[in-house]
């Protein structure tokens, strides 16, 4: 493939150098300043970009390196949101999060964003490969704390909160865009949880409307893109939880499949698949020609190396739904979605995004 995703391609995350872990912990300490921080991730993005290029792959990204959450670092840069000290983290299968919220006190808006310019860091260092950004869902504002964390006063209805966080989000897009930016992923967890029951009950505990909710999540998103480049490449990647090698929620796709792959105007889905929790392959047979689903074979949770046999068998039995050449093939998730990191070494990660680089060659000729 000569345009995004590519046929070896990885979520985004990647584990942190013990130099920035150190680093990030001494400005949190006070004993380190933001300009030398921010000069220990440049090095540090500079070194991983140019490790990711050397295995051959063609998409860049910087590792999340300048971030403590995939979602919080983000959403919280937005006017209207702010980030809070929680009675307890995100609950996942063996462990919590630390303790941190997000809470809507204003009316939400788009005023300029660092992520522009950690963006325009990796696109100057790229070297010919793709650069991409990855950001979270706008669905995850919602998802997470829902009417109990938007300001009844600023937001009486609903319907205000996803206008504006709409809004928000395609001007955002719009400035990565003027920055150069054409390869863009949303990190969409939610809709994957949607195909949990024990999710939708959580949701319906807290008072919730969950009828109808894929519907208002795919017009959230589609409102995001709307406005997008014609050559802006737009991915959306799905997971059931990532931390510490931990999960959240099960449950296949199909619950969610049509309305996913048609109803929602992204190009390409990331797609866990690394174990049982993810069901069939069956709900592929509801995506349109022109789209791509990057197989999330390679597990990002554990440092066993997959076989190529068993991938192969996996892509195989994927293509008796979908077109083997609107495929490819990427770990189920990043490897730190939060800066703690999934329980595996650093050579592991690296031996995950060699071995997809190496079956894709053989499944499908290039990378």
């Amino acid at each position: 493939m000569s345009k995004p995703p590519f046929r070896a391609d990885h979520v985004g995350s990647l584990l942190r150098p013990i130099p920035l872990r150190e680093a990030r912990a001494a400005r949190a300490a006070g004993t380190l300043s933001a300009e030398a921080l921010r000069a220990a991730e440049d090095a540090a993005i500079t070194t991983v970009i140019a490790e990711q290029k050397a295995i051959g792959l063609k998409a860049v990204t910087d590792g999340e390196f300048r971030r403590a959450f995939w979602h919080f670092d983000f959403l919280a840069g937005l006017g209207g949101v702010e980030m809070y000290e929680a009675d307890q983290g995100i609950q996942f299968q063996g462990g919590q999060t630390k303790a941190y919220g997000l809470k809507v006190t204003a009316p939400i808006r788009y005023e300029g964003h660092p992520f522009v310019r950690d963006y325009s860091f990796v696109a100057a260092n790229a070297g010919g490969a793709a650069p991409k950004i990855t950001i979270p869902s706008p669905s995850v504002l919602h998802f997470r704390g829902g009417r109990r964390a938007v300001d009844a006063h600023t937001y009486p209805d609903m319907a205000g909160f996803f206008t504006d966080l709409g809004e928000a989000y395609a001007a955002a897009v719009a400035d990565f865009a003027t920055a150069g930016c054409r390869y863009l992923q949303l990190d969409e967890v939610n809709i994957a949880y949607l195909c949990d029951p024990e999710q939708i009950a959580g949701l319906k505990a807290r008072g919730e409307e969950t009828e109808g909710l894929l519907g208002r999540y795919a017009d959230l998103i589609n409102r995001a893109i709307a406005g997008r480049p014609a050559d802006m490449f737009v991915s959306m990647h799905l997971c059931r939880g990532n931390f510490r090698s931990m999960h959240i929620a099960a449950g296949g796709y199909d619950p969610v499949a049509e309305v996913l792959f048609n109803g929602i105007n992204v190009d390409a889905y990331f797609m866990e698949y690394d174990d049982e929790r993810s069901g069939s392959f069956a709900p592929l047979r509801f995506l349109p020609k022109g789209k791509t689903v990057v197989l999330g074979l390679v597990t990002s949770k554990r440092g066993e190396l997959e076989s190529k046999d068993l991938l192969k068998r996996r892509i195989e039995a994927a293509a008796k739904h979908a077109p083997i050449e609107q495929l490819a093939l990427s770990p189920q998730c990043g490897f730190a979605s939060t800066e703690e990191g999934n329980v595996l070494t650093v050579e592991e990660q690296w031996a995950k995004l060699r071995l997809c680089v190496e079956v894709a060659q053989e499944v499908w000729g290039s990378v």
